[in-house]
């Protein structure tokens, strides 16, 4: 088989980036979601952006804590995905690479394989999980033997070393702090501090994404944010949407009671670099768990000594969260601080975090050996699951 393109589906928890290699990919949001302004028609995806009022929306999602468990929804998702209306495709015609999550469930494994053969009728599959790709894209580009990848998305932050292109298992690490997690602390603060925001997670999640950022002094920031407006200088108001005239919010400088009576904001102070401090600690929260750069180094302490050097020198970090301003700087000063002297320490923040796996799908179509790693609907209807199990090292 010689195809020109292949359909690449990296389905996250909380988006879905999709596309042909040919073309660029779409970000779709993985999720079902109803309005109180339009209860009647449910917006599938991208049809979010028709939404007249997102406020208060209602999410169903076909993740639960990283893992595919909806599937009625995802169903309705990928329908639409490989509908006309977002990323037509012609399975009979065109390889499909899906992405998964690490240590996915067998079951989990088995209902996917048996949809796109069967139902959608694919003739040829790889499913492959996203920091696979993550590392086989930094690898083409670095020609690197090892690699730390950091994926930090909706539902967890993994952290995952690879030796040779391959996975070592004993270094993988998880961390129990998501966007998920960042956004509901945010919602419960300031609904406690200020404004009912409890079912507003569509505004607050851009809250997060506009106001919030990774201090570089934790403690220095806060005394910052105790000052009073004027001498302030990490104090913000966030002015809300009201879907008439302004459909996403926006960060502004504080202004006088006086000057402003026409839009609702929220006044953010600490919020704005004490969300994404989860991810460094997350027992803030509760969560008995080491933060990101403590992770690494316990990661890389797990491998092999004779590669440690190497892969303290190539850690990628990708996922939404790592587009917090300042992230990358705060993972390399703390791993920094923690490794040897005399190693050196290098962080790269992936160019496109959200889409940088499915770049790496791209590449890895173009592998002399694409074939070799796929499963064809001929090898399914005759060996069955088995050999899905086989093939694909999850």
């Amino acid at each position: 088989m010689s195809e020109t393109s292949c359909y690449i589906l990296d389905n996250g928890a909380y988006t879905v980036k999709v596309g042909l290699s040919s073309a660029e990919p779409k970000i779709v949001p993985n999720c079902i979601m109803k309005a109180k302004s339009e209860r009647r028609r449910p917006f599938i995806g991208s049809q979010i952006d028709e939404c007249r009022d997102a406020s208060g929306l209602f999410y169903i999602l076909p993740f639960q804590k990283g893992f595919l468990i909806n599937w009625d929804t995802q169903k309705t998702v990928w329908d639409y995905i490989f509908s006309k209306e977002c990323c037509p495709v012609n399975f009979n015609e065109t390889a499909l690479i899906i992405t998964e999550p690490l240590y996915n469930f067998a079951s989990i494994q088995e209902a996917m394989t048996e949809i796109f053969f069967e139902e959608y009728e694919c003739q040829s599959l790889l499913r492959i999980n996203a920091t696979d790709l993550a590392e086989y894209h930094y690898r083409k580009k670095q020609n690197n033997q090892c690699t730390v990848v950091v994926d930090s998305g909706y539902s967890y932050t993994y952290i995952v070393p690879y030796i040779k292109g391959k996975k070592y298992r004993e270094g993988i690490r998880r961390i129990d702090v998501g966007g998920k997690v960042l956004t509901n602390h945010l919602k419960e603060i300031l609904s406690y501090r200020q404004l009912n925001v409890m079912d507003e997670t569509y505004v607050i999640n851009q809250v997060k994404e506009d106001s919030c950022f990774v201090s570089q002094n934790f403690m220095g920031d806060m005394e910052i944010a105790k000052k009073k407006v004027s001498e302030n200088t990490i104090v913000k108001d966030y002015v809300l949407p009201d879907y008439t005239t302004i459909r996403r919010g926006y960060l502004r400088d504080v202004v006088k009671p006086d000057e402003d009576l026409e839009q609702q904001t929220l006044r953010l102070t600490n919020e704005r670099f004490s969300i994404p401090e989860l991810l460094f600690h997350p027992s803030d929260v509760g969560i008995p768990q080491m933060g990101i750069p403590e992770a690494i180094i316990h990661s890389i302490n797990s491998c092999p000594e004779e590669n440690k050097e190497n892969l303290l020198e190539n850690i990628l970090l990708y996922g939404g969260n790592t587009l917090f301003p300042g992230f990358r700087d705060r993972v390399y000063n703390e791993v920094r601080s923690m490794a040897l002297d005399h190693f050196d320490v290098n962080v790269t923040l992936a160019e496109n975090p959200i889409t940088y796996p499915w770049e790496g799908g791209k590449l890895i179509f173009r592998d002399p050996e694409f074939y070799s790693f796929c499963m064809t609907k001929e090898e399914y209807e005759e060996e069955g699951k088995t050999l899905a199990f086989e093939r694909f090292d999850i």
